[in-house]
């Protein structure tokens, strides 16, 4: 065979980058040339650098649009890796020969903006057709008014065939949705599969690629560099004494044999399916055979291409350069940037949209590092982890699923247990058949979470490089995997990551999300949830148009949001969180442009959305040390213009705007409590509130909420609490506005269950009402009952349940306890009030704490008895 030596593989597999190993042992290319960008030549010597650990990818972004970006991943097992370190470790140039990133970034650029297009076009002939369609119904309406019924009005339809006027008309773009001609994109692994009688594209490629010459259970593995599945061949080759370059020759016949046999079955797909539904594929291939001409011009014959194996038929075809130019020539193009970035396993799978994904590259890693004894080896791992997790795994479980396994694949057929048969027997035999613990294995072996490395020496932007010094600094490593971060504000070091994190946010490097931390009453303490992803590097490039360093970029979108914001709500939020990443130098363009919104704004509601976040930054800015004077003024004057504006802006409310004003009410009373003003504004949002309860044009919800706040900060008395209930309940209110208020008073969040179990009278009152309505009334206040009550804990309920039933409810007319009978109570009161929910003592229940009692308290029976009589 004569170069150049076309190697078609599959990317990220094991099999193809061990063969594609093999091969360029045995043929020692001049040159190597790899499907990637041109771009990337200048990083492949990075390729080497002890501090690269794949899985890496190369991410390519437009200059002028950083967000538009494309990654080129690459895992240890991948065929594309392999080929670049053999050449970087041996001094062998290597280049990429696909389509240049500036000229895909764009196509996908104009291809999104067609789209974009299309979809208005789409919509607009929608919008046509429905106007078509309304105007000839009422046309239709129009002439079966003018037929004679007993005469024209019945056949009408069988004149016009049944079509109707959608029949005769011209199609339109709705009517073209779909083009007479689909091009569906092809999948040859799967062609191939079904050609070869396997119903499982994956079950195929691993067992005539991934698994040809795995070293099986107790067998060692060839060396590396000796082509795999031959080994022994090679060895009697050796000791038959032949000729050193017929042995070599044969052994490059043998390596690039299966590259043939896929370079023929992909012809032959070709010749059937054409491109296959890849449009693009025209130029990037025209791209490739330009570039190999000019490698094998420089270098000779002896070059070595490592492709995707769709395209070997291409890279063969003989087509002149001219024609090939012609492919290329108009295609649009934009200024990028590349560099090497982290990559990850999790990312490389399937289901997370990267088109060349797999589904287990966690399995595919393992076989590829495993030297000998894979499927051994992988249940040691497997049973590890089971261990890790206190599960119940011996020694004898892993020869056993090892055993029940290859006994499996041999049943199957199969030269070597794969994935499936692998995990059938750990569900058997590790598992006791429940797929419980195969949801984990699958997650950290199957799937991994795997993060690579890259060197410092590789392009960044600033940005970047600002990050991964503060990164180093706080000794705060990115993570594939989710782990809570718990940080004291009260040490410089968490205050720091603290900030830090908050920046990134601010600039929508969401690295960090704020988590739910264990209880403390205190506000030094913060919780987040970290885990990087690999995009969050094509969000520190777009952020890198505000600036050079996390602080100056920061610092620069918070004050371009300030003067762009239309909401005050958002400026406020814009507020607490410079607060919170201590950006002292846009503080002061965030709080004019809070104060300019603020005047304008006349809205209670846009108030009231606004107050909260300033009355946290005021509460809590002091544990970071940063001065939140300038916000005190601007709080204090929106909280007194809610006091004045709310009162009339809650009147005449529809259910929905009643909703969204309570739960404005609630946000605000939380808020004036956390400000640090004098007594005069709680006291004039105290007379609010006392307003609110008493106004009748008030919807009840509001009303019962408000008597609610007044009664838990014990600025109102319980017999005037009992009173607004007693009017709001009353049969001269609607039962629908009566279940409202109910619904404010005592919501299901706000711990009225318990109010309810501890204030007899209030219940007594509720059961009144509820047993008067009437039938058609219930069904009315159904669901609002529901509401309100479900949201109560299980025990609250069945507490109020029993005090029902049991009839423990007081009956009243004043102050609780009294035992007098309220008139006009429903017939839950019926049984009376008793503390006793039996109305007695159980003296053998009773009896039977009293040696618990003597043990506490170090006395004896007899002075427990005396001290009971």
């Amino acid at each position: 065979m004569t170069g150049p030596f076309l190697l078609g593989v599959r990317h990220h597999g094991p099999g193809s980058a061990r063969a594609v190993r093999a091969a360029l042992d045995a043929i020692s290319p001049m040159a190597v040339l790899i499907e990637g960008p041109p771009e990337a030549d200048d990083l492949l010597s990075l390729a080497g650098d002890e501090a690269m650990r794949p899985p890496v990818a190369l991410l390519a972004h437009a200059v002028d649009d950083p967000g538009r970006a494309a990654f080129w991943p690459l895992a240890e097992f991948s065929p594309e890796w392999v080929a670049m370190r053999w050449a970087v470790e041996r001094g062998v140039p290597v280049r990429f020969i696909d389509l240049p990133a500036a000229h895909s970034l764009a196509i996908a650029a104009e291809e999104e903006r067609a789209e974009e297009a299309d979809r208005y076009a789409l919509a607009e002939a929608e919008a046509e057709a429905e106007a078509e369609a309304e105007a000839e119904a009422d046309n239709e309406s129009a002439r079966d008014r003018e037929c004679d019924v007993a005469g024209r009005g019945a056949g009408h339809g069988d004149v016009d065939g049944g079509a109707g006027p959608e029949g005769s008309r011209q199609p339109t773009a709705v009517d073209r949705e779909a083009p007479a001609e689909v091009d569906v994109r092809v999948d040859p692994i799967a062609v191939l599969a079904e050609t070869a009688g396997y119903d499982d594209p994956e079950r195929w490629w691993e067992d005539v690629i991934e698994h040809r010459g795995t070293p099986a259970a107790g067998h060692d593995s060839a060396p590396e560099g000796t082509p795999e599945g031959h080994d022994g061949q090679s060895r009697r080759d050796g000791q038959g004494g032949q000729d050193g370059d017929d042995r070599q020759q044969r052994r490059r016949d043998e390596t690039l044999a299966p590259f043939l046999a896929v370079g023929e079955a992909m012809a032959a797909l070709r010749a059937m399916y054409g491109h296959g539904g890849h449009e693009r594929d025209g130029a990037r291939e025209a791209h490739m055979r330009l570039q190999l001409r000019s490698a094998r011009k420089e270098f000779g014959d002896g070059v070595a291409v490592v492709c995707g194996a769709w395209h070997v038929p291409a890279l063969q075809t003989k087509t002149t350069i001219s024609a090939d130019r012609a492919l290329l020539k108009g295609l649009p193009k934009t200024r990028t940037e590349m560099t090497w970035v982290p990559w990850t396993h999790r990312r490389l799978a399937r289901h997370s949209g990267y088109g060349a994904g797999i589904d287990s590259p966690g399995w595919y890693g393992h076989l590829f590092q495993s030297k000998d004894r894979p499927i051994e080896r992988w249940m040691t791992k497997v049973a590890g982890l089971l261990r890790d997790e206190d599960q119940p795994v011996s020694s004898a479980h892993v020869i056993e699923a090892v055993r029940l396994a290859q006994t499996l694949a041999a049943m199957r057929g199969r030269p070597l247990a794969g994935l499936v048969e692998t995990t059938d027997a750990v569900r058997a035999v590790m598992c006791d058949g429940s797929d419980v613990p195969l949801d984990l294995i699958r997650d950290r072996l199957i799937m991994g979470d795997v993060l690579g490395q890259v060197p410092d020496s590789a392009p960044a932007v600033p940005l970047q490089r600002d990050l991964a010094r503060a990164q180093r600094t706080l000794r705060l490593k990115p993570e594939a995997w989710e782990r809570q971060l718990d940080l004291d504000l009260r040490k410089d070091q968490d205050a720091a990551k603290s900030r830090l994190l908050h920046r990134l946010r601010l600039l929508s490097v969401a690295w960090g999300e704020p988590a739910a931390g264990r209880a403390s009453t205190g506000t030094f303490r913060e919780s987040w949830r970290l885990r990087w992803e690999p995009e969050l590097f094509v969000r520190v490039a777009e952020a890198g148009v505000w600036g050079t360093t996390v602080l100056l970029a920061a610092t620069a979108k918070a004050e371009y949001r300030a003067l762009s914001a239309t909401a005050l709500a958002e400026i406020t939020a814009l507020a607490e969180e410079c607060l919170l990443a201590e950006l002292t130098d846009a503080l002061p363009v965030v709080m004019q442009a809070l104060a300019d919104r603020a005047a304008l704004d006349s809205d209670v509601g846009h108030l009231a959305q606004a107050l909260p976040a300033l009355a946290r930054s005021l509460r809590y800015g002091d544990v970071r040390s940063t001065d939140t004077g300038a916000l005190a003024g601007v709080a204090t004057g929106l909280a007194e213009r809610i006091c004045v504006g709310l009162p009339p802006a809650c009147s005449g409310l529809d259910a929905d705007g009643a909703a969204a004003m309570r739960r404005h009410v609630d946000a605000v009373h939380t808020a004036i409590g956390l400000l640090p003003t004098a007594e005069e504004l709680p006291a004039r949002w105290r007379a609010v509130l006392h307003r609110l309860a008493s106004q009748d044009s008030v919807p009840g919800v509001i009303r019962g909420r408000a008597a609610r706040l007044l009664l838990d900060e014990g600025r109102l008395e319980e017999t005037e609490a009992a009173r607004l209930m007693s009017l709001a309940l009353s049969s001269a209110a609607p039962p629908v506005e009566a279940a409202a208020w109910i619904e404010g008073f005592v919501g299901g969040a706000s711990g009225g269950g318990l109010l309810l179990v501890h204030d007899e009278r209030l219940l007594g009152l509720v059961d009144a009402w509820l047993t008067g309505v009437s039938a058609e009334a219930f069904t009315d206040v159904l669901p609002l009952l529901r509401r309100t009550f479900a949201a109560y804990e299980s025990t609250v309920r069945r507490t109020l349940g029993e005090q029902i039933r049991r009839g423990s409810t007081t009956r009243f007319s004043g102050r609780p306890g009294s035992g007098a009978v309220t008139p006009g109570l429903g017939r839950g009161m019926a049984g009376g009030f008793d503390r006793d929910f039996d109305g007695g003592l159980d003296q053998g229940r009773a009896d039977a704490v009293l040696p618990v009692l003597r043990l506490l308290l170090g006395v004896d029976d007899s002075a427990l008895v005396g001290d009971r009589g």
